[in-house]
């Protein structure tokens, strides 16, 4: 069985057991609005529970696998009044407390597919992109691949799933070193310390690649395979649930700092950021 259909910023192939789902917003290099969220949990349950498939490719269009949260999401995470009376502190902290646990639910998708999900990186992958693919089961990249926790130089605690899920992939010395700087790390050192499983020379080959491994997978017992990743996600689950809860009270009072403020605005003027701990 092989086609693909398209659905809105999420689009996806299947070959046999293997369906390979892509971010599919390259001319916006695969920034992560609210739409995309929205639609990789609806895509990731579905085949979660659909019986031929039986191993996930995550993969994206374009040049990039992805550059992260994109501006209208960041605003939803800060949320400002509508057009009715100001809203007080409390109510703007709660309302950005339950947007961060909405786009949270939506990254734990990969990580809760009952299939095991197969992160395939090339180009950028920073900020929300590392999140998404820290929820995959494993990852590879392509040589071009250049990974980033960039919260920080955004004046952010990066709140979607790295800060919850790297501390099982990374030495907590090479994870304090990528969060606190926000510093991009090539393809070579990604494989290093242990953040990819290969890097392959371009991304026509790190798809492959990772087909390749997820055709391998799902020539197993379907059965044993999910029951590993079952037992597999169990023994950290609690922890991952209790950081990311940590983590979306702690940015509900933090996400309307000036600090972030300056970081947007700097941004779009193209100058780096003056910082004030405020």
């Amino acid at each position: 069985m092989s086609g693909a259909e398209r659905a809105g910023v999420i689009s996806s192939e299947r070959e046999g057991h293997v369906a390979t789902l892509f971010i599919d917003r390259p001319e916006k290099r695969n920034a992560m609005n609210m739409a995309f969220f929205e639609q990789l949990a609806q895509e990731m349950t579905a085949l979660s529970e659909e019986p031929e498939v039986r191993c996930v490719v995550l993969a994206a269009r374009g040049p990039h696998f992805s550059v992260g949260l994109d501006l209208t999401a960041l605003a939803a995470l800060a949320p400002a009044g509508g057009s009715g009376p100001e809203p007080s502190p409390a109510e703007t902290a709660r309302r950005t407390h339950d947007e961060v646990l909405r786009l949270q639910r939506a990254i734990s998708s990969a990580a809760e597919c009952k299939k095991p999900v197969i992160a395939a990186v090339h180009g950028y992958c920073i900020g929300g992109g590392v999140d998404l693919v820290a929820a995959c089961d494993l990852r590879v990249c392509s040589r071009d691949a250049l990974f980033s926790v960039r919260e920080t130089k955004m004046a952010m605690v990066a709140d979607i799933g790295s800060l919850a899920r790297l501390p099982f992939i990374l030495s907590a010395g090479h994870l304090a070193e990528l969060v606190y700087t926000g510093r991009d790390v090539t393809a070579e050192e990604a494989a290093r310390i242990g953040l990819v499983n290969r890097v392959f020379e371009d991304a026509a080959a790190c798809l492959e690649g990772a087909r390749e491994i997820a055709r391998e997978i799902a020539g197993n017992s379907p059965l044993a395979v999910e029951g590993a990743k079952a037992v597999l996600q169990e023994g950290r689950r609690a922890a991952t649930e209790a950081s990311q809860r940590y983590v979306a009270a702690w940015n509900a009072g933090q996400l309307r700092s000036h600090d972030l403020t300056e970081a947007v605005t700097a941004f779009f003027e193209k100058r780096p950021p003056r910082f004030e701990g405020r």
